[in-house]
């Protein structure tokens, strides 16, 4: 009668319903085997502490990342504090050393340029003559000098700065 109405023999039914219970039995070993590798990590995971142990262990961790999440945002306020405190800090420098007296030998004199990020600060300018050295300083206000610049001392200016002069210094031989 059900072969009349599906229209095909009941072996195959039995045939399809047999592989269909090895497919679930296999499934079911397959998990099993799961199952077990999964009870042997809980076992070796809870190994020697109970529940309440394990507690305390995650409540320590969590304690132990806010404090150091409050460390971080210190650390942050502490890192801006001395960015801001490091753009009054001189940072910038040149050294141009010349001849002041063409009749004395070598580079005795220099202007030195000492600037912070702001381009404050003061050019040093030492003059070596025969009868001494001399020592001049002018201070140095958003890149400009209040006072005029000699050559050497603009071009220290321009080195610290970062700004590459288009007058080129002449010398005479």
């Amino acid at each position: 009668m059900i072969e009349e109405y599906l229209g095909f023999e009941s072996d195959y039914i039995i045939i399809g319903l047999a592989a269909v219970a090895v497919f679930l039995l296999l499934w079911a070993i397959l998990n099993t085997v799961r199952i077990g590798k999964l009870n042997k990590r809980l076992a070796a995971f809870m190994k020697g502490k109970s529940a309440e142990s394990l507690e305390n262990t995650l409540i320590k961790r969590l304690e132990e990342v806010d404090e150091l999440t409050d460390r971080n945002a210190s650390n942050e306020r502490n890192i801006e504090a001395i960015q801001k405190h490091l753009k009054k800090c001189q940072s910038k420098t040149a050294l141009v050393k010349y001849n002041a007296l063409e009749q004395l030998g070598g580079n005795l004199s220099f202007a030195l340029c000492i600037l912070d990020d702001l381009n404050n600060g003061y050019i040093i300018n030492v003059v070596h003559s025969r009868e001494g050295c001399y020592t001049y300083s002018k201070e140095v206000i958003d890149g400009n000098s209040v006072i005029g610049l000699a050559e050497e001392e603009e071009e220290a200016l321009a080195k610290a700065m970062g700004i590459e002069l288009k007058k080129q210094r002449t010398s005479e031989n």
